[in-house]
């Protein structure tokens, strides 16, 4: 072949390559401190873009790992409360301890929480014993909240924990804390908690009231005078008691001015009023399906594949419902809105518990829109 011809193969393979080499370059394995070979294949021929992506990865990857290692630090804290003792569990330290229920040992126990920082505090409603280690904690500005027993003792069951001393309640409600998170709520100021016990009392007075008036029929002719003596004095008591709740409750303008919205609704009446401002602080803020979950008149679901169970109301509070339910008795009457919904109901075949109930979350829902509006309850019928 002549020159004149290999110059013209060459040309001709040259134009066939394209930018990147059909066969790389071999480059051999250099030492970690070596100097690398340039080579179009190599990563110094890759843009700066995309090396600072991949430094941005790695950072990013080593911050996940950082929040992992975190969140796997978070300090849980359960405390078990009895009369005289606190027993506190914190986890993942393992650490436990036990405090006195009093002044000085509610503030040795908020004292080493603070050094703590913890995620989270719970403690579970024991019928007041734990109101002044959650005072204290709040007003320490520590993450602490009051849960059900119930919740507890079936969180319990699931991880098949059956055994149960104060100790094991401790680092159970610790666990708790950790996987379940129950969020945390406003504490009610001392001003709301005084209303609150009040009230509880004159449920209690009550309560008395209604058991000595059927004791009375039945005592023997010795015994009646006495207990009409004692129904005079719980009568009286009684009374007093209501004065007592609305001289407090015209002192707070906040709730003077809430009062006044709650009074504009036909079927509030005092009583109601009360239990509503001193029971459910949630009120005004929260929309009206969760205040009826929160009161208990929300009907929850019963479904299994095809099958349709009853709806039913369950759990809430049940001193909250118990006043509601009678004010709806009165609103079914002289409320029109309330009255239109329950004559609707009965008329398409609803029982009359079942109308009612409905007329309660009416009612209820009725109450949460004045609170949240601030407007006095105006009723306007439709135009037909």
């Amino acid at each position: 072949m002549t020159e004149v011809g290999s110059a013209k193969v060459v040309e001709r393979r040259t134009a066939r390559q394209t930018h990147s080499p059909v066969i790389h370059e071999i480059v051999p394995q250099l030492g970690r401190l070596a100097a690398p070979v340039p080579s179009p294949d190599s990563c110094q021929s890759r843009s700066r873009s995309e090396l600072e992506s991949a430094r941005l990865g790695r950072v990013q990857e080593s911050r996940r790992t950082r929040s992992s290692v975190n969140a796997a630090e978070q300090v849980h804290v359960g405390i078990d409360v009895s009369k005289t003792t606190l027993d506190v569990a914190i986890e993942p330290q393992h650490e436990r301890c036990q405090v006195a229920n009093d002044e000085r040992g509610i503030q040795q126990l908020v004292e080493r929480l603070r050094q703590l920082h913890p995620e989270r505090i719970v403690l579970e409603a024991t019928g007041g014993y734990e109101l002044a280690a959650l005072a204290a904690l709040g007003c320490a500005e520590l993450p602490a909240v009051a849960v059900n027993p119930r919740q507890v003792r079936d969180f319990a069951k699931a991880i098949g924990r059956l055994a149960k001393t104060d100790a094991l309640d401790a680092q159970l409600l610790a666990q708790f804390a950790a996987v379940v998170k129950p969020e945390l709520r406003p504490l009610p100021d001392a001003a709301t908690r005084e209303l609150a016990g009040l009230l509880a009392r004159r449920r209690q007075l009550i309560e008395m009231r209604t058991a000595e008036s059927n004791r009375l029929s039945l005592a023997v002719e010795p015994v009646r005078p006495e207990i009409r003596e004692h129904l005079r004095w719980l009568n009286k008591r009684i009374s007093q008691l209501d004065r007592d709740l609305h001289d407090r409750l015209r002192a707070s303008p906040l709730w003077r001015d809430k009062e006044d919205l709650l009074r504009t609704i036909p079927g509030v009446g005092p009583v109601l009023s009360i239990t509503l401002l001193a029971e459910v602080p949630e009120l005004g803020h929260v929309d009206h399906r969760q205040l009826a979950a929160l009161v208990g008149v929300a009907p929850f679901n019963c479904d299994s594949g095809k099958s349709k169970g009853t709806r039913r109301i369950w759990g809430g509070r049940a001193a909250v419902r118990a006043v509601l339910y009678m004010a709806t008795c009165t609103a079914v009457r002289h409320n029109p809105i309330v009255r239109t919904l329950y004559q609707r109901l009965v008329a398409a075949g609803k029982r009359k518990k079942v109308a009612l109930i409905a007329c309660m979350r009416k009612l209820l829902t009725i109450c949460n829109a004045v609170i949240a509006h601030g407007t006095p309850w105006r009723y306007q019928p439709l135009d037909n």
